[in-house]
């Protein structure tokens, strides 16, 4: 499946700048930043489990925001992107 996550971590102190880190980092660890605060992902069901588990682990629900949408595809018919074009082809050949 597909999803686009995006958040809103407040950065008022210093533990909110270290968890502001730690979700970007989870979210790179499971897809791709496409800005600042939002990511696309191609998930599986456990991967999906485990990206919310530590999303949920990590934020404060009290000061945190993070929003998971799922999504058709990340195909041209279902996306129109203006600007710099900064994502990749999830199906398209990786060369390594």
């Amino acid at each position: 499946m597909y999803y686009v996550v995006t958040y809103d971590i407040c950065t008022d102190t210093k533990p909110g700048q270290k968890r502001l880190r730690r979700i970007a980092q989870i979210c790179v660890n499971h897809g791709q930043r496409v800005q600042k605060s939002v990511f696309e992902c191609k998930l599986d069901d456990t991967q999906y489990i485990q990206l919310v588990a530590q999303l949920r682990d990590t934020i404060r629900p009290d000061e945190d925001s993070v929003r998971i949408y799922r999504v058709q595809d990340f195909s041209r018919k279902t996306l129109v992107s203006l600007g710099r074009e900064v994502g990749i082809d999830f199906d398209a050949p990786w060369i390594v």
